[in-house]
């Protein structure tokens, strides 16, 4: 990683002229002690720079020094410097890579396309986890990132049902859904997905893989979320609800949810009756009493009961 800071200082030098060693280390997330380092590795990299000692010294690039962006559009640049460095690269270790990128394009873009993006960037931001949550713990995430990218395998210690299982892997690739990440692998010939937080330790080893290359991670992603969903529902629950508990529905449950209200039925009364595929009794009930007065269970029994009895403790509780 330390060719891409070097490359992130060449450019925040070039955008800036002039910059105290403070302000520089500042800018790249290091220490004083790194950025003298790295100084004096451009220099003898034979980049044309010019320190001066001193209270108000600093470190300049020698006037005529330039550089040039090729093969980026005007809108690529502006989308690009927009970006500015998300978290989920920084757990990437993709972070001073990132910053590299955006010194590049502060230094060359134009004023008038450096407004714009620092316009776009005021006005779009991706923020993934949900709310009233604590962000996983990504403490290997760079470690399985690296591997993935110089394909190698790894060996991992992941928690499982109470115990920790131990795995040599073929990471294929790495998903990053509602601030969670998971790694998707290839174990002997079985692909498997394996939540990022669950894994205790992880080596990298020496040994090599060759990339299937049939594999598709978007395709592969996409089709095993949806067999997972629906293994877990297997109890058809069969509800009514208010008008309000018709807008909420989905929110408690998912688009599954949705698409079924597409089927339902409306009554006199202004209420709607729709089955919906949903997971065990009591894990139905515990989902369907979001919505509290605006839903009435009616079948099967076991869930109506679960409902009946969960409602019953709350409002003993609240008496």
């Amino acid at each position: 990683m330390r060719a891409e800071r070097l490359v992130a200082l060449l450019f925040t030098l070039y955008g800036k002229r002039s910059a105290t060693v403070p302000e520089l280390a500042a800018a790249l997330g290091v220490s004083e002690r790194t950025m003298h380092r790295d100084i004096a590795a451009l220099r003898e990299a034979g980049v044309p720079l010019w320190t001066e000692p001193g209270r108000h010294g600093g470190v300049r690039l020698v006037d005529g020094w330039r550089t040039h962006l090729d093969g980026l559009t005007s809108r690529e640049a502006v989308t690009l410097f927009a970006m500015g460095v998300p978290q989920a690269l920084a757990e990437l270790g993709l972070g001073t890579a990132m910053s590299a990128a955006h010194a590049k394009l502060r230094a060359t873009l134009p004023p008038a396309l450096r407004e714009q993006a620092q316009g776009l960037a005021q006005r779009f931001h991706l923020d993934a986890p949900g709310w009233f949550r604590q962000a996983d713990d990504t403490e290997h995430l760079a470690v399985i990132a690296k591997a993935l990218w110089e394909q190698r395998c790894i060996e991992i210690a992941y928690g499982r049902q109470g115990k920790t299982v131990r795995r040599t892997l073929r990471p294929l690739g790495l998903v990053l859904k509602a601030g969670v990440w998971y790694l998707v692998a290839e174990v002997d010939s079985d692909r498997r997905t394996y939540r990022v937080a669950r894994i205790d330790a992880v080596e990298e080893t020496a040994e090599g893989f060759e990339r299937p290359a049939d594999f598709n991670l978007l395709a592969w992603w996409e089709n095993s979320s949806a067999q997972f969903e629906q293994s877990l529902r297997t109890v058809p629950v069969e509800i009514r609800l208010s008008p309000l508990g018709v807008r909420a529905l989905p929110a408690i449950l998912d688009d599954a949810a949705a698409k079924a209200l597409e089927q339902a039925e409306k009554e006199a009364d202004g209420w709607t009756r729709v089955t919906v595929e949903m997971e065990e009794p009591t894990i139905a009930a515990h989902q369907l009493i979001g919505l509290g007065d605006e839903v009435e269970v009616i079948k099967p029994t076991k869930v109506r009961d679960a409902f009946r009895e969960m409602a019953k403790r709350m409002a003993e509780r609240h008496r």
